[in-house]
């Protein structure tokens, strides 16, 4: 029976992924998919990444309303095994503790403190990392003293519906943002009826609207990219396509710039609706936030960029096609304009500073019933650290801050 119970879970992760589900509700609705297909202790621990920069921006889990502050400083400031973006970046993307510290998982420093003291043994992390590769999230499933291995098929599930659970991630943080924004390229989103009519859009959309060709919005016309995007996601929806198919497009705009169109069917109370998300291409606030905070040239934001991913010296010359010595260069600049010693306290400083203002905003938007955002908090500070060294549904959602026409 364990086959079957994992191939329904994917199934209705999939069917998930495409419903345009406000984050939270997706996290509640996949952990009781997961539940029956891989059996574990409490309830799964998820978290949201920034494609950017791999840094965390928002952590959910049942039970648990705040992350405790020590594990972010253990997760950015000391060394360990299993941390989220290792696993999220590796091939398989999907690790366990005990095959990390080859079955002595009190080899990993945080064991104690972090799993043992809260009854747990066994950890599995899996990296949401979508079929074009962009990753949005983690997930941490936990098992108790005496119970059965997390073995083979488990992490195959969980590599097989690691996709389906990264796109429903991006969708709700899309959706977050365009419901809520705070600049100048937060998503656009726009709400049409099943007769294709405009039942909301989201303030800002318009200067969207406007760069995609062939529509006019002054007369009430839709670009034919935003049709067609709805169009397939309806039609995902109601089972003519695959279940869970992703209905998106790229779009070369009016000023030459490439658009992004996200559709997902909402339903609710009976009737059908779809949400089209129109965003720039390859969104990266980091590099704004990095530029605005610490004055960094072009050159040494990739370079931080890829530091806070985790990345090697060798990588980072690899991926900017420079030299090691020009990457040393580039970081020793990077430290000077910082403030710090090493990659890990630059990690430990931006994440602090950027990331962790967003985290705890995050947990205080869940406990209001708000949608959850991603990226860094431009403008705020978190607290200073330093290391040893120095139920929302999808109609509520878009009511939320969507205005009629």
């Amino acid at each position: 029976m364990g086959w079957y119970a994992k191939e329904r879970a994917q199934e209705r992760i999939a069917r998930l992924a495409g419903q345009g589900l406000d984050l939270v509700t997706f996290w509640r609705e996949c952990s009781a998919a997961i539940a029956p297909a891989v059996p574990h202790y409490m309830a799964p621990c998820w978290f949201t990444l920034d494609p950017a920069s791999l840094l965390v921006t928002s952590h959910f889990q049942e039970g648990l309303p705040e992350i405790p502050a020590e594990w972010l400083a253990h997760e950015y400031f000391e060394d360990d095994v299993n941390k989220m973006a290792d696993v999220a970046r590796s091939e398989r993307g999907v690790a366990t503790l005990h095959e990390a510290t080859d079955g002595d998982p009190r080899r990993s420093p945080r064991y104690e403190r972090d799993i043992e003291a809260y009854g747990g043994d066994q950890e599995m992390l899996a990296g949401l990392r979508t079929a074009s590769g962009e990753i949005w999230g983690a997930v941490g499933l936990y098992r108790e003293k005496g119970r059965p291995m997390f073995d083979a098929d488990d992490i195959d599930f969980m590599r097989a519906v690691a996709p389906s659970l990264a796109e429903g991630a991006r969708r709700g943080l899309l959706l977050g943002d365009a419901t809520d924004p705070d600049g100048p390229n937060v998503p656009g989103l726009v709400v049409l009826r099943r007769d294709w009519s405009v039942e909301s859009v989201t303030p800002g959309t318009e200067r969207w609207l406007a760069e995609l060709p062939d529509g006019d919005w002054e007369r009430g016309d839709l670009p034919s990219s935003v049709y067609a995007v709805a169009g397939q996601a309806m039609r995902s929806a109601e089972g003519a396509d695959e279940p869970g198919a992703i209905a998106v497009a790229r779009v070369l705009s009016r000023a030459g710039r490439w658009i992004v169109l996200h559709g997902a069917s909402l339903v609710a109370d009976g009737s059908r609706r779809v949400a089209v998300i129109v965003e720039v291409a390859h969104p990266a606030r980091i590099s704004a936030l990095l530029m605005a905070a610490y004055q960094l040239t072009h050159r040494e934001q990739e370079v931080t960029r890829l530091v806070l991913q985790g990345s090697s010296t060798a990588q980072i010359a690899h991926a900017l096609s420079i030299s090691a010595g020009t990457v040393q260069q580039h970081l020793k600049n990077v430290f000077q304009k910082t403030g710090v010693r090493s990659r890990r306290d630059l990690v430990g400083k931006v994440f602090f500073a950027h990331y962790e203002p967003r985290v705890r905003d995050n947990e205080r938007r869940v406990a209001q019933g708000q949608p959850v955002r991603g990226g860094p908090a431009a403008g705020m500070q978190g607290r200073r650290l330093r290391s040893d060294g120095d139920a929302l549904g999808a109609t509520a959602l878009v009511d939320l801050a969507a205005r009629p026409l």
